[in-house]
């Protein structure tokens, strides 16, 4: 085990914030995991496990110890008549993952193909695109306990998933480490094309017989022209949320504003395209220094060179700040601000 003091974490965000860890620490096993949290020196120190480092803004150096989790591996461990259960390392590269069901034919990922991050991020914030979310297709997981150094499993119901959310950011927040997800795929796909481009980008593609690698490449194709890539410009993808409101509420917004985009949830609720709002606000394309939001799509804010985590989270407040002036409508920011 090697630990480092005052360690650069520029490389290890996708923002390339350039912030230093106190201490920092790389691990491949639950072994060495054990290993970093039965050392004394750390025993005090506030802990963060950082992934692929894709949904976080540091603000600040990171005063204690940084665990970056390198699991690895992909197996099938098990298979019904029905679904492959599909066990991968919280360490692996997420779209790794994702491909490598592709090839495999393991339908279910599909549309969540090039998502930035780690896999074992995934259940945590619980990613989500184009009419997916990971919650569709997870079976199990497997995490270690910081303090009692013990291992869990969390099932599906365990996890209380929600949008971009579940039970390790709120009630078990900074109390596990994620080792492995496992994921219930089916072996008769279940196409999913109906949200956003993904029907008309099958159609320029030229795309006759539908499959899941099909998707996967429409899918692909949509978030490189729409999104930066991480690393070109320093981002994390969405920003904010996506607010939900009541439907008399979207209605009295409507009257007002006639362009305001809404998709209907099964509760009777209404989610509000928070993109549209920050555009109507007149945020899109706009930079302040290196800080800025991103000029195809206002929801991701970037650092273009070497603005600082403080200028990001303050463009972020500035902006939520500017759509509850003129919307009435809270935002709230999907990145975990350090």
């Amino acid at each position: 085990m090697i630990v480092r003091e005052n360690y650069p974490l520029k490389n290890l965000n996708t923002f390339h914030i350039d912030a230093l860890a106190k201490y920092f620490v790389e691990v491949a096993s639950n072994e060495e995991i054990l290993e970093v949290l039965d050392e004394s020196k750390f025993a005090s120190d506030a802990k963060l496990i950082l992934g692929g480092g894709s949904n976080l803004l540091f603000t600040k150096d990171y005063p204690g110890l940084v665990i970056k989790n390198n699991l690895k591996g992909i197996s099938l461990e098990k298979e019904t008549e029905e679904f492959y259960f599909v066990k991968a390392g919280a360490g692996e590269i997420w779209h790794d993952v994702v491909m490598h069901c592709i090839d495999n034919n393991y339908a279910g990922l599909e549309n969540l193909s090039l998502i930035p991050g780690n896999a074992g991020a995934s259940p945590m914030q619980n990613i989500g695109a184009y009419g997916a979310e990971v919650k569709d297709s997870f079976f199990e997981l497997e995490a270690l306990h910081i303090n009692e150094k013990t291992l869990r499993r969390f099932t599906n119901e365990e996890c209380k998933f929600g949008y971009r959310e579940s039970v390790f950011k709120h009630e078990f927040k900074n109390q596990y480490i994620i080792t492995s997800v496992t994921f219930k795929l089916n072996k008769k796909p279940k196409f999913n094309i109906s949200y956003g481009a993904i029907e008309k980008e099958l159609e320029q593609m030229g795309i006759k017989d539908l499959s899941i690698r099909a998707i996967s490449n429409a899918v692909c194709a949509i978030r490189n022209s729409k999104l930066p890539n991480p690393a070109v410009i320093g981002n994390a993808g969405s920003f904010f949320k996506n607010p939900e409101i009541t439907e008399s509420v979207f209605k009295n917004l409507k009257n007002e504003f006639a362009g305001i985009v809404g998709y209907e949830l099964e509760n009777g609720n209404v989610k509000l395209a928070a993109g549209w709002l920050i555009e109507q606000c007149g945020w899109k394309g706009k930079s302040f220094g290196d800080a800025g939001v991103h000029k195809l799509q206002a929801l991701v804010l970037v650092n273009y060179a070497n603005a600082k985590g403080s200028e990001i989270f303050d463009l972020s407040q500035k902006i939520m700040d500017s759509v509850k002036a003129k919307f009435g409508v809270g935002l709230e920011r999907e990145v975990n601000i350090i």
